[in-house]
């Protein structure tokens, strides 16, 4: 059975419960849809604090998969966005819960920032641990934070936060990682074309199956013209074409800006800038950013 255990103050120190196994994103998904809260309309005022916590190892096949499907190359270390593999449905197991008080269904993922402390293998045990966080102000809703790490003993060897939004009323400036300026002259570009299948290829290894990211027909019904590509699929592209100069020890930070539709022609753009290596993705035609981001050594955080 899973354990429950609280110490010192419960009002200020998160509930920590240990699973025995990664659990499943469908049925997550499935609860996503029902009706959060009591009759008097569900829940009110910030999350709160909770933690799970779960030991686990990566699957060679599916560290293979994920490489492949994001362009990582497929030798150690462990690609660096793939913890977020096991981290992400710890979160939705939180955020699925009825007191949690943002609806599943509808929230965006506006930015992400990962840390290694050192590279990875493949076939390490890793204690992972996702606890719910602040919210922070946005101009266009409510937004808060997911955190998670990683640890090889008591030794945190990768920690990540994802900032969520829930649209709404303006609550104060945009928050979250990445830079705030854009890459006007990139030092090189790269040109990638993305099938329709990019979504389903992502879910299939990840199992983020979210029906935005499928088919056209089930993007529709939650209000996209097209499925729209994962958002951390896109950072993992990204960094997979700088694998070959990220350093041992970094953090990669990013800004979400716009959906990929897919079908999809992009373009990657990436510049040396303060030390560290600044990076866009937009649309082939320049009209539309998807996303922002820059990888610095870890204890360096450059414009």
């Amino acid at each position: 059975m899973d354990r429950e255990k609280t110490a010192g103050t419960p009002a200020r120190t998160p509930a920590v419960r240990e699973l025995r196994a990664v659990p499943s994103l469908l049925p997550l998904y499935a609860r996503a849809v029902l009706p959060k809260g009591g009759p008097r309309g569900g829940p009110r005022g910030p999350a709160p604090e909770r933690e799970l916590t779960v030991t686990a190892r990566a699957e060679p096949a599916r560290v293979h998969r994920y490489a492949e499907v994001c362009g990582f190359p497929v030798a150690a270390p462990l690609p660096l966005t793939y913890p977020h593999l096991v981290a992400f449905p710890l979160a939705m197991a939180l955020m699925a819960r009825r007191d949690f008080p943002h609806p599943l269904l509808g929230l965006v993922h506006v930015a992400n920032v990962v840390e290694r402390t050192r590279p990875v293998d493949p076939g390490e045990e890793l204690t992972y641990r996702v606890r719910t966080g602040a919210e922070v102000p946005h101009p266009k809703g409510t937004a808060f934070e997911i955190h998670a790490e990683a640890r090889d003993g008591d030794t945190a060897v990768w920690r990540s936060t994802s900032t969520y939004l829930r649209r709404g009323r303006p609550t104060g400036p945009a928050a979250g990682p990445g830079p705030d300026e854009a890459l006007p002259r990139p030092d090189r570009t790269e040109r990638w074309r993305l099938p329709g299948s990019t979504g389903r290829a992502y879910a299939a290894v990840s199992g983020d199956r979210n029906p935005i990211h499928l088919y056209p027909l089930t993007a529709r019904l939650l209000g996209f013209p097209r499925a729209i590509a994962h958002g951390m699929w896109s950072k993992a592209r990204s960094l997979a074409a700088l694998a070959d100069v990220l350093p041992e020890a970094c953090r990669a930070e990013v800004r979400f800006r716009s959906p990929v539709l897919l079908p999809a022609g992009v373009e990657f753009g990436h510049a040396v800038r303060d030390g560290g290596h600044a990076f866009v993705l937009r649309s082939a035609d320049g009209t539309r950013e998807h996303l922002r981001g820059r990888v610095s050594p870890l204890g360096r955080t450059g414009g």
